[in-house]
């Protein structure tokens, strides 16, 4: 247990290089290929055996990289599949992930050829799928249009920042943790204490701490958080957002240089200490903000789309 990430909310820290829950790219990639094999490459590989007899021969700028006994995969043909991955997989699908997606792809060409080879393209649930496949291909190239028409000025900019100013304060802050039995915080090897035992605790070391005793010190002898009490129970520099709700309520609101009451959260009971507090200023929340700008941008497009509509919904079977 360390710091900041101990009291992160579990969503903002899956998923991060470094922090627990960040998958492995190896089985990301996998599960992204299976995907492929049912997805809108499917439709690619069915048209592109339908249009195979008028196929001219590859250029030389434009090399079969793949072949066999009725199989030929053109280097185009394969970088094009590779793109149409999700962009977080394609620089992996493109380097180490190659030779496994050329074999994934390999191996839908050929279900595909043999599903087409059977008939199945003429199989009412497939046809019914093709044309769903094909009408989201469509719609994505739409919504792309419709984002790269989105602008966002540096007055939107502007005026989204201070309306959100406070989701900007940033404090830097200590504190010291006195785990109860059964807190993910627990330390092996110590008297494990009860709710009303931990409590009473850090009330006694916050009794200290107004006589006069060092906070900081105190969080290297009694927090367990072992990994901020070495550094005097430092958590560094954080924004709204990024702790559990309690602990956010009371770093927020303690003023500078002052600790804060005993709070409790699910790790346990705490004191906080507030070294400093500020703002991220515009320059530095420009980037964050126009990218979420642009998004409700977009989505306000993509709902203006079915407010024009004007479509009903049959009430009897999605109900009111």
């Amino acid at each position: 247990m360390s710091g900041r990430t101990s009291f992160c909310r579990p969503v903002l820290c899956a998923g991060r290089r470094g922090e627990v829950g960040y998958p492995c790219p190896l089985s990301i990639m996998r599960n992204a290929l299976r995907s492929f094999l049912t997805l809108t490459s499917v439709a690619t590989a069915f048209a592109a055996i339908t249009a195979s007899a008028q196929t001219p021969a590859p250029a030389a700028a434009d090399p079969v990289i793949i072949s066999g006994p009725g199989v030929t995969i053109l280097r185009s043909e394969f970088e094009g599949a590779m793109k149409s991955l999700p962009p977080q997989y394609v620089e992996y699908a493109m380097g180490p992930g190659k030779k496994q997606f050329a074999e994934d792809f390999l191996r839908m060409k050929l279900l595909a050829a043999a599903g087409a080879k059977a008939g199945l393209e003429n199989d009412p649930e497939v046809v019914s799928q093709l044309k769903i496949m094909r009408e989201n291909l469509i719609a994505s190239a739409q919504l792309k249009k419709i984002e790269e028409s989105v602008t966002v000025s540096d007055d939107d900019l502007r005026q989204a920042y201070e309306a959100k100013k406070n989701e900007f304060e940033k404090v830097s802050a200590r504190h010291i943790l006195i785990a109860f039995k059964g807190s993910p915080a627990a330390q092996p090897g110590k008297p494990e204490l009860t709710e009303e035992q931990a409590k009473a605790k850090a009330d006694e070391l916050h009794a200290k701490i107004a006589q006069g005793a060092s906070f900081e010190e105190l969080a290297k002898t009694e927090s367990d958080d072992t990994g901020s009490g070495a550094t005097g129970g430092s958590l560094g520099e954080f924004g709204r957002g990024q702790m559990v709700p309690e602990f956010e309520q009371a770093a927020f609101t303690t003023e500078a240089g002052k600790v804060s009451a005993v709070f409790r959260t699910q790790f346990g009971y705490h004191l906080v200490k507030v070294d400093s507090r500020g703002t991220t200023s515009f320059e530095e929340a420009k980037a964050g903000l126009e990218k979420t700008e642009r998004q409700a941008k977009l989505q306000a497009a993509t709902a203006k789309l079915i407010e024009d509509a004007q479509v009903k919904f049959d009430e009897v079977y999605f109900g009111k």
